[in-house]
């Protein structure tokens, strides 16, 4: 579990595709916290460590991941979005972020402004029942807030301190970012599907709500 507050900007130090694709990842604050087996978000994609250096870590993306987001295109010295997962101590920041990225979204614009930064990101039409205004979103792992929701877009503004440490500020239009949509969506849409009806006026009045 996460949560997209991102802890540091690493750069890729190696990619070597074999059946899956190796990423190795230089990290001065992050990887000292992470041992081989422990999970770790790269640009909002939950991963899991393979090996461990004096300067960093390494990573194994099978094909999933590599169709689900933008870590096939990353080369020899990109920056890339690093968090370490939530433990049970930490304080509760951004939003719940599973790290499994539903898609892979485009940067229509970016508007610059006085306090902030408003990026426009476009995405498959089918993710709309997930996005809506003041909702949460994760965008290459960063926990923002929806800020205007239309059909296969939604617009996001950062401050200057996020765009200062995520790799959102070497971001340009056109440029591919991972998308991750609401957990709790997600759930809620499950629930009240066709198939899966559970959640009904009666079931809700049996666990104490009211009309």
């Amino acid at each position: 579990m996460f949560t997209g507050i991102i802890l540091e900007i690493g750069r890729i130090e190696s990619v070597t595709r074999r059946k899956n694709l190796i990423l190795r990842i230089d990290s001065k604050i992050v990887a000292p916290k992470l041992k081989i087996g422990d999970s770790v978000a790269v640009n909002g994609a939950c991963q899991t460590v393979v090996e461990t250096t004096e300067s960093g870590f390494g990573m194994e993306a099978i094909e999933e991941t590599l169709s689900r987001t933008n870590l096939g295109m990353l080369k020899s010295g990109d920056p890339v979005n690093l968090e370490a997962p939530l433990s049970a101590t930490d304080m509760f920041s951004g939003h719940f972020v599973q790290g499994h990225i539903d898609c892979v979204g485009t940067i229509i614009s970016l508007t610059p402004g006085k306090g902030s930064d408003v990026f426009t990101i476009g995405y498959p039409d089918s993710y709309n029942k997930y996005v809506i205004e003041k909702g949460s979103i994760c965008v290459d792992g960063i926990s923002l807030t929806v800020i205007e929701a239309r059909n296969g877009a939604f617009s996001a503004a950062m401050i200057p301190h996020t765009l200062e440490n995520t790799v959102m500020r070497y971001r340009k239009q056109g440029d591919t970012v991972n998308l991750e949509f609401d957990m709790i969506a997600k759930y809620v849409e499950r629930m009240m599907s066709k198939e899966r009806s559970e959640l009904t006026f009666n079931f809700l009045k049996e666990h104490g709500f009211s009309d």
